[in-house]
């Protein structure tokens, strides 16, 4: 099952509010009600992650509006799985995650980006964690 995590949630609904704040402190945008639904059967049926064919439509399209504010790849142009290793040393991702990343369904991006984060034992969190850094947009 490719799941949403918990954390991914929180992250979308603290988008949303960053982006849409209540305008009373009690009314919530259209996009954090949803997500924040989602959010709340989690906590109470203890899930960690959530089916991504069982969101509503609202909560996915919040969702995905926030998935498409994070970086896409966690490529820092140092591959090693063209020289043959399973496991990319500067990424982190596996051969076939490389090779399939642009097939693959968002949700399935952030389940390998949390794997490699949680790891953090490719050089993209270590020796070269300078070139993953965000570079903000205008300084092109």
């Amino acid at each position: 099952m490719a799941g949403i995590f918990i954390t991914d949630i929180e992250s979308a609904i603290n988008y949303w509010r960053d982006k849409k704040p209540s305008p009373d402190g009690f009314s919530l945008a259209a996009e954090i009600r949803a997500l924040a639904e989602v959010y709340a059967l989690m906590v109470f049926q203890h899930e960690a992650q959530v089916d991504e064919f069982s969101l509503s439509p609202e909560a996915l399209a919040a969702w995905m509006t926030w998935y498409d504010t994070t970086p896409d790849t966690p490529c820092i142009a140092i591959c090693s799985t063209s020289q043959g290793d399973e496991e990319c040393k500067g990424c982190g991702r596996s051969f076939a995650e490389v090779q399939y990343w642009t097939q693959m369904r968002p949700v399935e991006k952030r389940q390998t980006w949390r794997r490699i984060t949680m790891e953090g034992t490719s050089w993209r969190f270590n020796k070269y964690a300078e070139r993953a850094a965000e570079k903000p947009a205008n300084s092109l």
